[in-house]
């Protein structure tokens, strides 16, 4: 497994304006700060065990029963506590994916296979990740879009999965985290399967939604009863502080909010990626908030020279030097992402 490392390390680039984590571009809303500040007068109390008004919320708003609904800290405590409860003997990946979901697996000594996704098929999941399926496995993990190239997955094909998952008696997570930033998310969600496919979990995150990485706040959908038991039983019982409730009950009403970031990124993203191509750039198909692109080696470094942090995807598995991540932000932060580039390609090129 290679290096951990992630996005949004704006602590050790402090001067640089960080594209490298993929949030709402507008920022965490005024209404969750001030949530957050009155909820410091019960931060002398527990919190709340079972975070049952964050959970009714999410119910109303998920149009999901609230028994269903499963909280941590960030949607990355989720990935773990569920690895923790169903302690899998081996488990299938797609690569490059997500790295949380590898290291939660290793973390209980899981056996993990992987499925290398082609440059040449787009990074698209394709027929041979189904071919993969067998019995002897116990989990496999999904994410879509796909993190980090942005792929969307037809809802049909991960049909066929999840059905073929159910009758090998294997339990499919898809991680649905990046999907608000898609144009038509129902048309991908899986949420509608969950009460016919007891062996369907699905991930969700305040964190992109409503740019509140700070604050971590996770959030998974399940209707398997026995299997969130166990991941309460493989958590501890405050993991959902005073401050995440009250900021997660607050952001859940933020509907228009919620669509104005959307707008923002299906305008930008279109002219983003028409300017980082002119700069030679290979920028590949995307329907998330974020751009996979191929440059030069050295351009992560280059980019912090000129004041901009992007995301060095070399260490994803199946990736290697010279793959990069960058959010899509506003339309003046975007102007200064690719003056930035500019900037840090022509200087490689006189050097």
């Amino acid at each position: 497994m290679e290096k951990h490392i992630h996005g949004g390390n704006i602590y050790g680039y402090k001067d640089c304006m960080d594209f490298s984590a993929n949030c709402n571009p507008l920022g965490t809303p005024e209404s969750v700060k001030q949530a957050v500040m009155d909820s410091l007068e019960k931060i002398k109390d527990y919190p709340q065990v079972g975070y049952a008004p964050l959970r009714e919320a999410l119910g109303r708003y998920e149009d999901v029963a609230p028994e269903y609904v499963v909280c941590g800290n960030g949607a990355a405590e989720l990935i773990f506590s569920l690895c923790q409860a169903v302690r899998p003997k081996r488990a299938l990946l797609p690569a490059p994916s997500f790295a949380e979901y590898e290291q939660a697996l290793l973390s209980v000594g899981c056996q993990v296979e992987h499925v290398l996704l082609k440059e040449e098929n787009g990074f698209a999941v394709q027929e041979d990740f189904i071919e993969k399926l067998h019995r002897d496995l116990d989990m496999v993990f999904l994410c879509n879009p796909n993190n980090p190239t942005g792929v969307l997955t037809e809802r049909e094909f991960l049909f066929r999965v999840l059905r073929i998952c159910r009758e090998l008696g294997i339990l499919l997570v898809v991680d649905e985290c990046f999907l608000d930033f898609v144009k038509e998310p129902g048309k991908y969600s899986l949420k509608a399967q969950l009460p016919r496919y007891h062996n369907l979990f699905l991930l969700k995150a305040f964190t992109k939604r409503y740019a509140m990485a700070g604050i971590r706040l996770g959030y998974g959908i399940c209707e398997n009863k026995e299997l969130l038991e166990k991941m309460t039983l493989a958590t501890q019982p405050w993991n959902i502080s005073v401050m995440a409730q009250a900021a997660g009950i607050a952001a859940l009403k933020e509907d228009a909010y919620v669509e104005e970031g959307r707008r923002i990124v299906f305008q930008e993203a279109p002219r983003l990626r028409k300017e980082m191509e002119s700069l030679g750039l290979k920028v590949y198909p995307s329907q998330a908030n974020y751009l996979f692109f191929r440059g030069p080696e050295g351009l992560f470094e280059a980019c912090v020279r000129q004041g901009v942090l992007i995301r060095d995807c070399s260490n994803y598995p199946g990736l290697e030097k010279g793959y990069y991540r960058t959010a899509v932000r506003t339309r003046q932060e975007n102007e200064k992402l690719t003056a930035a580039l500019k900037a840090a390609l022509e200087n490689r090129e006189e050097a």
